[in-house]
């Protein structure tokens, strides 16, 4: 169900001729968090977006619709810490290169300095994303949530990671495998990526 968002949206968004688009896997091959920062870092994206269904069995009938979050080791709540954990379980932190003499103190520090800027940035796309599918009554909730995603990690990818749905839940689930409603997401998001470019062109002083 995902892929084939996925594969809708990497369609959509070469179609306009403004990007250049690559996915983690092309099929149902497993792909670990770390490898799928590092796939972003050797392309040289200008975006990463990390595209999930999850599954909350016992709040089928309440949760339900999209849900778009960013990075923050202090989580928003404790069902995006929830998520985190589930996502990242084994997977290690991927970020830059350090030198083999650097401390844990130091790479913590120079990480912190890479993620500022990025953060930010991730911030201002994961609000372009929330205004699109607000305006297609397709979230969960308009909030924009933060947890230690690992596959958010890249300190120099801006970052989003955004959950379509619940696959707990009937409705979803049934959205979610609909021709229709992928297409129209995928619009939405599109027009997220547009959105967040043209504000970064408007805030650039060159």
């Amino acid at each position: 169900m995902v892929l084939a968002f996925a594969k809708v949206l990497k369609a959509k968004l070469a179609a306009t001729g403004r990007y250049e688009v690559y996915l983690t896997r092309e099929d149902d091959t497993f792909v670990p968090l770390r490898e799928r920062v590092e796939f972003a870092q050797k392309k040289g994206a200008g975006l990463f977006l990390s595209i999930h269904a999850d599954y909350f069995p016992n709040q089928t009938e309440k949760t339900t619709g999209a849900t778009v979050y960013t990075l923050s080791e202090q989580a928003s709540d404790e069902e995006a810490k929830e998520l985190a954990a589930k996502e990242n379980f084994s997977d290690a932190l991927a970020g830059i290169e350090l030198p083999n003499d650097s401390d844990e103190v130091v790479a913590n520090i120079l990480i912190d300095l890479a993620q500022r800027e990025t953060q930010n940035r991730s911030t201002l796309f994961a609000r372009s994303i929330v205004g699109e599918l607000a305006s297609r009554s397709a979230l969960h909730t308009r909030r924009l949530r933060s947890a230690g995603f690992r596959v958010l990690k890249a300190p120099d990818v801006p970052s989003v990671l955004l959950e379509l749905g619940f696959l707990s839940n009937p409705d979803d689930e049934k959205r979610l495998t609909s021709d229709a409603w992928r297409d129209r997401i995928a619009d939405g998001v599109v027009g997220s990526i547009d959105g967040y470019f043209a504000k970064r062109v408007a805030r650039s002083p060159f």
